[in-house]
């Protein structure tokens, strides 16, 4: 019948990834596989002393921006981090003690700069996903803001906080995927223009910020749109019976000295030897 659309002419279904996802893909097949598509999962390695301090002053100033404006002073900032704090993977008590309290300084010092400055912000900790391309972007960004273009128009502003021992700049800013992916997603969510994208390391008290345009977040688009196919294929092949060390590879590197399943993993465990859970503190 003339006209009528056949299998072949229907658009490809979109595929929704998180940046996330899509860093693990791009980092280590091997570990893609077993995070995300293994069941049941295999058991992680233990508790990061890093990443517990992350999640504490992420949930710290979650809760701080989450009150209004003339109730977010430094000292609200300390207790929150207190009434959020875990031990969990940090050498002993000693060790726990003195990242609480520099958790504490680092809160209480953002919380004097930006805790008024912000305003009320259009999200905190907001999952935002949008169709973007041949993707679906989606994911949870730790604070979007409300800010005012160079024309004067409104816009919205990607905040992602750092606690890490890496200072970043502004050249990682632009070239995170993860941000740029959170900028396009952000702009359809919030039907707002979104092309400011900044990182807030909180150890260092830097800010490093990044105006995209067009073409800059066009480029993110297209990688994250090639390693969403390649990786729904291997998804698919896997699904239909596909031999899973074939397409999941393992990729043995310095950084297997960190990964949750290097446990599972003997290319990872010859590749480097592991870290103490408290190696990878800022120090």
């Amino acid at each position: 019948m003339s006209g009528q659309l056949t299998l072949q002419d229907m658009p490809s279904p979109l595929i929704r990834v998180t940046p996330a996802r899509l860093a693990t893909w791009d980092d280590c097949r091997r570990r893609y596989r077993m995070t995300y598509l293994d069941r049941p999962s295999p058991p992680r390695g233990g508790a990061w002393a890093h990443a517990t301090l992350g999640a504490v002053v992420h949930n710290a100033l979650r809760s701080l921006f989450e009150l209004p404006v003339a109730r977010r002073g430094a000292q609200r900032a300390v207790a929150l981090v207190e009434r959020h704090w875990s031990s969990e993977g940090f050498r002993d008590d000693a060790q726990a003690a003195t990242y609480r309290s520099r958790a504490q300084e680092w809160v209480a010092r953002y919380a004097d700069e930006h805790g008024a400055a912000v305003g009320e912000p259009l999200g905190v900790e907001r999952w935002v996903a949008a169709p973007v391309g041949g993707i679906v972007a989606e994911g949870r960004v730790d604070r979007i803001d409300a800010g005012v273009a160079e024309d004067g128009s409104r816009e919205a502003v990607i905040v992602d906080y750092k606690t890490g021992r890496w200072v970043p700049d502004d050249d990682e800013a632009r070239s995170s995927r993860a941000l740029a992916l959170y900028a396009l997603a952000a702009t359809r969510t919030l039907r707002r223009a979104c092309r400011r994208v900044e990182l807030h390391h909180l150890p260092s008290g830097t800010l490093a910020s990044a105006l995209h345009d067009d073409t800059s977040l066009a480029r993110h688009r297209r990688r994250a749109e090639e390693s969403a196919v390649e990786m729904a294929t291997a998804d698919a092949a896997l699904a239909g019976g596909r031999d899973p060390e074939a397409l999941f590879p393992p990729s043995p590197a310095p950084r297997c000295a960190r990964c949750d399943v290097r446990r599972h993993c003997p290319e990872g465990r010859a590749a480097a030897p592991p870290l103490e859970p408290w190696a990878l503190l800022a120090p």
